[in-house]
């Protein structure tokens, strides 16, 4: 159920069609796993629908309108991009969206076994992605900020969910972070979100990039955190040396906020594991193993 209690299904995605697109009606419409603020359909071959599910949703969808079609054409990676707005109406009270598909397999449900390449894609990719955003870029809601300004939420995770004999060794990698200098560079655009179910993946590497809903400006160790969360053991010197715009503070942050981002993870396949809302049992193993990374690896 969404947080507006209207149940998405397949008649309804349909009607929608008729009553706005309706040219595009007669492809065929599938139920793709995942989503977390949306729920998403397929649309034939080529086209997917985002339906908002979330109260805050909409407004990540508008974010997507906006902005993707003005960075899309620079990134090296396929990633989704809107081609029809659906509007509120008597028969769904939010807005819609019609985006390309981007083929390949969420990351939650595959693997990467080109680890070099993944690296390079991944940092070629980000290379692009962070330049320097405009001033009526949006700003960072829940995430963005120094890693010492969330200490509250990763504690949180970390009482919730932290392994038993790991604890000294997260907390260490945390704090070190909260430690570190701030980004002290303009704000740059960032993703995000970039985690297993949000990267897709073919031939053994990283393929593409969806959901920008929580795009925002600041400090790109919010992204940089994926070469532990996303890439597999021993890929993340290789990442950032293909990256080459960090340097020690700008790692130990991304590192501290990958732990954070792994314990969220790991939460939220727990609670799928146990059946409640919200919960992606897909999501915990692959927290786990982000973890063990962040511990194990560093970037030597």
């Amino acid at each position: 159920m969404t947080d507006f209690e209207i149940e998405i299904t397949a008649d309804l995605v349909r009607g929608l069609l008729q009553e706005q697109h309706p040219d595009l009606a007669g492809l065929a419409v599938r139920e793709v796993a995942g989503g977390w603020d949306n729920q998403q359909w397929r649309l034939g071959d080529e086209l997917a629908i985002r339906m908002p599910r979330t109260e805050r949703a909409p407004e990540l969808q508008l974010k997507e309108r906006r902005w993707l079609p003005v960075l899309a054409p620079r990134l090296p990676l396929p990633v989704p991009n809107p081609v029809r707005a659906g509007e509120p109406s008597a028969r769904f009270p939010k807005p819609w969206t019609i985006m390309t598909w981007v083929p390949g397999e969420p990351l939650d449900r595959a693997s990467i076994s080109r680890g070099d390449h993944a690296a390079g894609a991944l940092a070629d990719f980000l290379r692009a992605l962070h330049v320097e955003a405009p001033t009526d870029a949006p700003a960072g809601s829940d995430r963005g900020g120094r890693p010492g300004l969330h200490t509250e939420g990763f504690d949180h995770l970390f009482h919730a969910v932290v392994p038993d004999g790991l604890a000294d060794g997260v907390r260490a990698v945390w704090d070190d972070a909260v430690a570190a200098p701030g980004w002290e560079g303009p704000p740059v655009w960032v993703h995000g979100d970039l985690h297993p179910a949000n990267v897709v993946v073919s031939d053994g590497t990283l393929s593409g990039v969806i959901d920008f809903g929580d795009l925002f400006a600041g400090d790109p160790a919010w992204d940089l955190a994926a070469a532990w969360v996303i890439l597999p053991e021993g890929a993340a010197p290789r990442f950032f040396e293909a990256y080459g715009r960090t340097d020690e503070a700008m790692v130990r942050r991304a590192r501290g906020l990958a732990a954070m981002k792994s314990l969220f993870l790991m939460l939220m396949g727990r609670n799928g594991d146990r059946g409640l809302p919200g919960g992606k049992p897909t999501w915990g193993p692959a927290g786990r193993a982000a973890l063990d990374r962040v511990l194990l690896t560093g970037v030597a």
